[in-house]
């Protein structure tokens, strides 16, 4: 602004903050053959209801697929919007031959994503297909579906693909996906029983994954990402084609696999918030909320590429980013008495020295506290006489 005549002139400076913004955690994308198989095929088609879907996705006759009523019970739980890959049928793989994207390929250009499943893919290669692109990405977890039939013994078992010509196994093969050490992966039995997506006065059997993934949805928006999506009703479940005994679940449960119960008092209820990771990434939530904090300051810190790697621009990561994680902290998702408890950042000439800094990056360290869930809830109850009670001195009144 060039200044000539008097006056007051009033100028907007900016303050350089840049809020950092946090990332969505509740849309869904599902891969697998649709009740047409020839719609949209290898493309991401977005579906915020039902009607969409049938609009997209069948035609007049068609039947319902297990990705049909996946989706179904997505939106049914509290899910948002998602996206769609039709593969061009159930039988087809997740991933392609090299020669253009495909199936869960798709889903790799959409960064808002942030849960990924293939209903009623229950074999070793789809299980691999859905762990390997999300631990590539970083950015998303995938929801896993135990086979219809198996025994509890067989999931508490990783599965291997058979090989094309060796004898069969003298024992029931293993039918549990792989560990992802960082767990980016949550595997889930049994299949409920429900309304078709389709057909509404007929009930099948479904995978329930696509329930699931509405159910993070619904405690996400509810709670917070932090809240394990766990001990919640699965809507649109009538039934269970298997009840696990409280034994079963037990050992399910040290095994990774997650457990929809039947309660009298409750219903059909979600009852299992674990991944296939390791102790310190043990549970859905812890998961999620890391990843979610990863994705926020990592799309909102764009602006500083190419900047001065500086005092300045050092003190401006600090802060923007000791603000947003004082959020979550009051929010519930850290924990702590005080934020210094609940979290560090740091960015200064310790973790930047001459050589880093002549490397052209800026590294910041950032530790977090999360509040993990109170998995195993213990009551301790013991018989007192009323009235009295003994001490070193003897009996007092």
């Amino acid at each position: 602004m060039i200044y000539r005549a008097p006056g007051v002139y009033v100028e907007e400076v900016s303050g350089g903050a840049r809020p950092i913004t946090a990332a969505g955690t509740s849309v869904a994308g599902f891969v697998g053959g649709t009740p047409n198989p020839g719609a949209h095929v290898n493309e991401a088609v977005p579906i915020e209801n039902m009607t969409e879907f049938r609009a997209q996705f069948v035609r007049d006759g068609d039947t319902s697929t297990p990705l049909a009523n996946a989706v179904a019970g997505y939106l049914q739980n509290g899910g948002p919007r998602c996206y769609v890959v039709n593969t061009g049928g159930i039988d087809e793989p997740l991933v392609g031959d090299g020669r253009g994207r495909k199936g869960l390929e798709v889903l790799e250009t959409i960064e808002e994503i942030a849960i990924v499943a293939a209903p009623g893919k229950t074999d070793p290669i789809s299980y691999e297909a859905v762990t390997s692109h999300c631990e590539k990405l970083l950015d998303r977890v995938g929801i896993l579906d135990a086979p219809r039939e198996f025994t509890v013994d067989q999931l508490t078992k990783v599965g291997t693909a058979p090989i094309p010509g060796a004898p069969e196994p003298s024992e029931p093969p293993g039918l549990r996906p792989r560990m992802s050490p960082h767990g980016y992966t949550a595997f889930y039995a049994p299949w409920i029983y429900g309304p078709d997506a389709l057909s509404p006065r007929q009930m099948v059997a479904m995978p329930p994954s696509g329930h699931v993934a509405g159910i993070y949805a619904r405690t996400d928006a509810q709670r917070g990402v932090h809240k394990a999506p766990a001990n919640e009703m699965v809507n649109g479940a009538s039934n269970l084609l298997y009840r696990f005994t409280r034994e079963e679940h037990a050992m399910l449960n040290v095994n990774g696999v997650n457990c929809i119960r039947f309660f009298p008092d409750q219903g059909i209820t979600l009852f299992g918030a674990r991944t296939t990771g390791d102790a310190e990434w043990k549970y859905v939530n812890v998961r999620r909320l890391f990843t979610m904090v990863e994705n926020s300051i990592g799309r909102s810190t764009r602006g500083i590429v190419f900047e001065p790697n500086d005092y300045n621009t050092r003190k401006k990561v600090v802060r923007d980013i000791s603000d947003f994680l004082r959020i979550l902290w009051r929010d519930g998702a850290l924990l702590g008495r005080d934020p210094s408890e609940a979290f560090f950042v740091k960015c200064d000439d310790e973790t930047n020295p001459p050589e880093v800094v002549n490397a052209g990056m800026l590294v910041t360290e950032i530790g977090m506290a999360p509040v993990k869930p109170a998995e195993f809830v213990i009551f301790r109850i013991g018989q007192h006489q009323a009235g009295t009670e003994t001490t070193e001195g003897g009996p007092n009144a």
